[in-house]
């Protein structure tokens, strides 16, 4: 851009003497002052330019081809740095793409602070139009604050091919958690032993004492990214999780344990007695408190009915971001993955068909999880050689 010059007139100027008086300033037709030169610099949003190039080699871990079409969905409320990024990683691999901006709103009645729900937006549930523009598309970016994990309309998406990545954290914890792609044999090993067993078992020094059966539960899980046709996975995230029926015995949530969506660390022992997959008594403090109270203010039916249940194997999350980030910043998968955590919830259950508004997840540490006496979890870590375990 061209320096804007300003001159300094040689005429009529005055200046002002200490006594406040104006003299005439001195004349310089013969002696002309230097030109000063100012520069305009314009000034740009460039907070999207950072997230590129980890966007980009996310789109290539989704496996993007160049003759694929991308749908970058958003809400006005979504964040215009990732809506960007991702528009722009979709076309540095050569793609079709699309950015939908729909309207905001769910259908749950709590607000839309990255809970973890996945209700879904209600102008996308509600819009045979908007939903057959994601089903056309070979890859969705999700970027609404809630996205639609638990929507019964992500399993028609699903269904068309589509795959669908969900990303709504922070962006360092993005950063800081972008898989690696043989992230996905570790998740899918765990996977294949939680299908060919029968019986988990969760063990704590604060007291828990969980037996969940694993007939009939369909294991899954979360390796951070979408690489197969009708395909749902949300960055950040390593984990195995299953839908069991029936689980029996003890939780008991020691101080530091997190609960979300409340974002809130434990402070004082919680104890949850379990029969046949429900919380049946709660007991313990103010935080006990708190659940008893969710529980009885959501009136859910399936409020107090677990859900899925499983172990994190993300050994980049960090258990304190919870506390660095505001409530609103991040959804909270530093916990939800947390290597060797023990995540359970409530609420919702495809296998069983229950629909729920009512869903916690509680991340716990220092468990230890053994499937059919195989540890895979002890004292919070995992096992890398896992052992046949006692009882």
């Amino acid at each position: 851009m061209p320096a804007v010059r300003h001159h300094r007139r040689s005429e009529h100027v005055h200046r002002t003497t200490a006594t406040g008086r104006q003299r005439p300033a001195a004349r310089t037709d013969d002696h002309p002052a230097p030109e000063r030169v100012f520069w305009r610099v314009p000034v740009f949003d460039l907070s999207s330019v950072d997230l590129l190039d980890v966007f980009t080699r996310q789109l290539r871990l989704c496996k993007l081809r160049s003759d694929e079409h991308v749908v970058v969905l958003a809400e006005p409320d979504s964040r215009g740095d990732y809506v960007a990024a991702a528009f722009g990683a979709a076309k540095a691999c050569g793609a079709h793409v699309i950015a939908a901006t729909v309207p905001g709103g769910t259908p749950a009645p709590m607000p839309s602070t990255h809970t973890g729900a996945g209700p879904g937006l209600t102008s996308v549930l509600n819009d045979t139009t908007a939903q057959d523009l994601l089903k056309s598309a070979d890859l969705v970016v999700d970027l609404t604050r809630e996205g639609f994990i638990h929507a019964p309309v992500q399993q028609e998406i699903l269904r068309a091919g589509t795959r669908i990545l969900f990303v709504c954290d922070a962006p360092e914890v993005l950063i800081r958690n972008l898989p690696k792609e043989e992230d996905k044999a570790e998740v899918l090993r765990d996977v294949e032993l939680l299908r060919r067993s029968s019986r988990m078992r969760v063990r704590s020094a604060a007291g828990t004492d969980l037996t969940v059966q694993l007939s009939g539960s369909r294991p899954e899980f979360q390796c951070g990214f979408a690489d197969d046709p009708g395909r749902w996975d949300h960055w950040p995230s390593t984990m195995v999780l299953c839908w069991p029926e029936l689980s029996d015995g003890q939780i008991v949530l020691a101080p530091g344990d997190i609960l979300l969506p409340f974002k809130e660390y434990v402070r004082e022992p919680v104890t949850l007695q379990i029969a046949d997959g429900r919380i049946e008594k709660v007991g313990g403090g103010a935080d006990a408190d708190l659940l008893t109270t969710f529980f009885e203010d959501s009136g859910d039916t399936w409020a107090r009915s677990l859900s899925h249940l499983g172990w994190g194997l993300m050994r980049t999350a960090d258990w304190f971001a919870t506390a660095m980030y505001g409530k609103d910043e991040l959804m909270g998968m530093d916990a939800r993955a947390f290597a060797g955590n023990f995540l359970w919830s409530t609420g919702p259950h495809p296998v069983l068909g229950r629909e729920s508004y009512a869903h916690l997840d509680i991340a716990m540490r220092g468990c230890s999880v053994a499937v059919d006496g195989t540890e895979v979890v002890v004292d919070g870590r995992l096992v890398d050689d896992a052992r046949p375990a006692d009882g």
